[in-house]
């Protein structure tokens, strides 16, 4: 089932060509990377998706209906959660006020209502756990948990409050080899549960572990479309790289 399709989609501002001519398909249960360096239009892509830009040109398709979302709350209404590389978490709360945050579930009777604690808590180590991730104290600042951790609680957020597709903006960008596993492996469990995970990244093997799809970006335009039985990972790596580009370098490298 197609959740996400964008048709030729472009952003230009002012004078400035963001994005060019993009397609890219997210289904249930798949993983659609998107990859690029840095100023290759990922970002821009982010926000089209998530309703903090609205595009101008080409077709933006929610379940098969044309769609501009206006706001990211649109966005959010629609079932599309947007986990951001900075991560909007308070580092001094705890893990399941962050977990709740702006959401709080209440108890009690009209002016008298008050946050349901035990509630937050006992859903938050629970929903936790159900992604595969243990933490022995929910109580914790979220700040005391490691990167890849951080992550993937915003993750188990975006799966428990009903998120049908999950974009992750370079998830693993700041992560060494260890974390960066950690959260691969809660990307993959986001898409087990039926999600349609956009994956933006910079890193050829971290994109080839997990993914179906492959949209290559470079420049705001799109320079390669693959699903993953047309494309191997040295080949991936050889277009994000650069392909003839890199091959003409160092064919102007070689000492003479």
């Amino acid at each position: 089932m197609t959740l996400v399709e964008l048709t030729d989609v472009s952003k230009h501002y002012g004078n400035i060509r963001a994005l060019e001519g993009v397609s890219l398909e997210v289904h249930a249960g798949e993983i659609t990377c998107v990859l690029g360096d840095n100023g290759a239009g990922k970002s821009t892509l982010i926000k089209i998706i998530a309703g903090l830009h609205q595009h101008d040109g080409g077709v933006l398709r929610l379940d098969g209906e044309e769609a501009k979302l206006s706001s990211p709350r649109e966005a959010l209404d629609r079932g599309i959660a947007t986990v951001y590389q900075d991560l909007a978490v308070v580092p001094l709360m705890p893990v399941w006020r962050n977990f709740f945050l702006g959401s709080e579930p209440r108890k009690g009777p009209g002016p008298f209502k008050r946050m349901d604690v035990d509630f937050m808590k006992k859903t938050t180590h629970a929903e936790l756990l159900r992604m595969g991730i243990d933490l022995r104290d929910v109580d914790q600042p979220i700040g005391t948990l490691s990167g890849g951790e951080r992550q993937c609680v915003a993750i188990a957020r975006a799966v428990y409050f009903g998120a049908k597709v999950l974009v992750l903006d370079e998830p693993t960008a700041a992560l060494g080899v260890k974390q960066s596993g950690v959260v691969l492996k809660y990307v993959a469990a986001a898409r087990d549960q039926g999600l349609g995970v956009v994956f933006i990244t910079h890193n050829p093997h971290h994109a080839y572990m997990v993914g179906d799809r492959f949209v290559l970006l470079k420049r705001g335009t799109m320079v390669g479309n693959h699903t993953r039985d047309q494309i191997t990972l040295d080949e991936l790596t050889r277009q994000m790289a650069g392909g003839n580009e890199l091959d003409d370098l160092r064919h102007e490298l070689q000492r003479t």
